[in-house]
């Protein structure tokens, strides 16, 4: 039997993205803002409903270049979850701000809304909430937070592509969000980011932070350095996007299928589906509490049959060593967000994942009972 890996990049035809890069040979164009990046530029804001995209090479530096884009006073506290990637905690570390963690809430595992005031203090001066599998924040409840408190919202939309809350996209809730188009990603440009605006007040200053603040061939107005998206990847996120609904519906049939075959089953807790959202189909997480096997155990489980499951989150980023000295670092803070990392694991998922293959992830999961 083939090795199953956790996720698996969607890609277009062969013969389309050499159709598509082959405009690169005739014009030797190959970084620099070129027609391809400013093609998939278009078609996201068209795709998203956004008015402003600026493309990166990566989520992570277009992350940390909006954060500093804001300009916050060294030593600010920016309220954020520990239940992320390593990125989210960096780069507001790398800003020379101070992350302190708010726990998730039990149900879809996003940043748990009705815990932030309390942790607001003079020196608060964001927001960064995190959608988690395709599940969105309660921007509602964030958005009046926020206001009534002045502070801004930036939010880690890596994993809410294509994701809409009552009809509206992701893109457009808070001050700014960021998506990661990492080859890992439902929509990919092999690597990738960007930062998404409802207005265009960063828009310049973020053009200059990722081109080494250069506008022109005898004008560079900004210390800015480099993160530009090459002409390669925005082809590919060219491509991937014809095709991406029809990539998350397979998505969905695949979260269909696990969810027949899991739901309901003693020891074992899905994420339900959220009111008014529309999911990607970014993850499958399981959380393994009382099943008769524990998380690790099924891990180990389905690697000595070539699957490759991950512990995603885990660890949480208030435990990591990197930030031993971090005063607001400790799990015992964020209980919940610990409970999850301890027992959660995001099983196999990607648009070409077979069916029987679904099935035979599910007969291993679940022999593990015993």
């Amino acid at each position: 039997m083939s090795q199953i890996l956790v996720t698996r990049s969607s890609m277009p035809d062969y013969e389309e993205f050499c159709e598509e890069i082959k405009k690169l040979w005739e014009s030797h164009w190959l970084t620099n803002m070129g027609t391809e990046h400013k093609e998939l530029q278009r078609e996201l804001e068209g795709y998203l409903g956004c008015p402003h995209v600026v493309l990166y090479t990566n989520g992570h530096l277009a992350l940390e270049n909006v954060i500093a884009a804001m300009q916050f006073p060294k030593g600010s506290e920016v309220i954020t979850t520990p239940f992320t990637f390593a990125s989210t905690t960096h780069a507001i570390v790398r800003n020379d701000l101070i992350p302190v963690f708010c726990d998730v809430n039990p149900e879809d595992y996003t940043i748990d809304a009705e815990k932030i005031e309390s942790l607001i203090t003079e020196k608060t001066v964001a927001i960064v909430p995190v959608h988690v599998y395709g599940n969105m924040c309660d921007v509602e409840k964030i958005a009046d937070i926020a206001k009534r408190h002045g502070l801004k919202v930036i939010y880690d939309a890596a994993h809410a592509f294509a994701v809409k809350y009552k009809g509206v996209s992701s893109a457009n809730f808070g001050d700014a969000a960021m998506f990661s188009f990492h080859a890992t990603k439902v929509f990919n440009t092999i690597e990738g980011g960007a930062v998404c605006l409802a207005n265009d007040t960063l828009v310049d200053t973020l053009n200059d932070m990722k081109n080494f603040g250069i506008r022109g061939p005898e004008r560079c107005v900004f210390v800015g350095g480099n993160a530009k998206m090459n002409e390669f990847q925005a082809a590919m996120g060219i491509c991937n996007l014809r095709h991406l609904d029809r990539e998350i519906a397979k998505r969905k049939s695949v979260m269909e299928r696990y969810r027949e075959r899991l739901e309901g089953v003693a020891g074992l807790r899905l994420c339900r589906p959220q009111k008014d959202v529309e999911s990607n189909y970014a993850y499958f997480p399981v959380v393994f509490d009382g099943f008769g096997a524990d998380r690790n155990q099924v891990f180990e489980a389905l690697g000595q049959q070539e699957i490759t499951a991950r512990k995603y989150f885990y660890p949480l980023t208030n435990s990591f060593e990197c930030y031993t000295d971090l005063p607001t670092a400790g799990v015992e803070k964020t209980p919940v967000a610990a409970y999850l990392a301890d027992r959660v694991l995001t099983l196999p998922m990607y648009a070409d994942l077979a069916l029987e293959d679904v099935d035979r992830i599910c007969d291993i999961v679940l022999s593990c009972r015993g």
